[in-house]
């Protein structure tokens, strides 16, 4: 078992070492900030043979539809690649991610969008999300602002909902969850949270090969003309939640509104454990 561990910790090691490498290439042949069209493709065969690696098999149901912001729940920095793997798809993620050492800097080279927590930068990065969707672009955000151990689903911030809202782009639910085998409980060893270090978290998941990913692609959900943000934010999680076989857990509402400042503060922080982003 020792051995098998260590031999995939050494693929692991080799694929990263790849994508570096791929990085690299595209940072010196495209200076002027351009990606190349085959990197989508690259990026996506990346991410496939990553999760190949680490021996997560991935189960998907539905199908990804085009011209729609995808909105996950959010268990691990596992949810990129296995994500990533399904076509051309980019993030959303906190701007720290932009300085961690070679993920970092690959995550910025594969086109990630980065956004800094309590800049107000929400209204640009809502411009930029729609333009991307409008031209045939495909975007993940994971409105919770935080991982889980898979049995619940946290509330999701409703303020960059408002993308979505009059003529923006349909909402493509996503449902995420993982398991050990036929085992349909929620397998808590994929999970990224608390103190936990990628570095933990990935020989965790190199020790116990077998994970099963579980995606499911759920029914676009059109905006009225009307529809608030938290409406829509709450309308997406219950049907994350409903798909999970989860109950919906939503904190009760307080006759008075948070502070502006505030509610900026808590949209900012849409990843706090994010890593491997595309």
């Amino acid at each position: 078992m020792v051995g098998k561990s260590l031999w995939r910790s050494l693929r692991v090691v080799e694929h990263l070492s790849t994508g570096a490498l791929i990085a690299l290439y595209v940072n010196l042949r495209h200076r002027d900030g351009q990606q190349p069209d085959w990197l989508p493709r690259v990026t996506a065969w990346w991410h496939k043979r990553l999760c190949a690696t680490l021996g997560v098999r991935i189960s998907v149901r539905g199908r990804l539809e085009p011209g729609c912001l995808l909105i996950a729940n959010h268990i691990s920095w596992l949810d990129i690649p296995i994500i990533g793997a399904q076509g051309r798809i980019g993030f959303l993620s906190k701007s720290e991610v932009r300085d961690w050492p070679l993920i970092g800097w690959m995550a910025e080279i594969a086109g990630t969008l980065f956004i800094a927590r309590g800049a107000n930068q929400t209204t640009d990065i809502a411009s930029h999300i729609s333009e991307l969707v409008a031209s045939g672009g495909t975007l993940v955000i994971f409105p919770e602002g935080t991982t889980t151990d898979g049995h619940e689903v946290r509330r999701f911030h409703p303020r960059l909902f408002g993308i979505a809202q009059g003529s923006g782009p349909r909402i493509q639910p996503v449902a995420i969850g993982y398991r050990r085998g036929a085992d349909p409980a929620p397998e808590r060893e994929a999970a990224y949270i608390g103190e936990d270090t990628l570095v933990a978290s990935l020989w965790r998941i190199i020790r116990h090969p077998n994970l099963v990913a579980d995606i499911q692609f759920l029914p676009p959900i059109q905006a009225g003309e009307n529809d608030p943000r938290r409406a829509l934010a709450e309308r997406t999680h219950d049907v994350i939640t409903e798909a999970l076989g989860l109950a919906a857990k939503r904190p009760a509402r307080h006759s008075a509104p948070e502070p502006v400042s505030d509610r900026a503060d808590k949209a900012m922080d849409l990843d706090p454990n994010p890593a491997l982003i595309q």
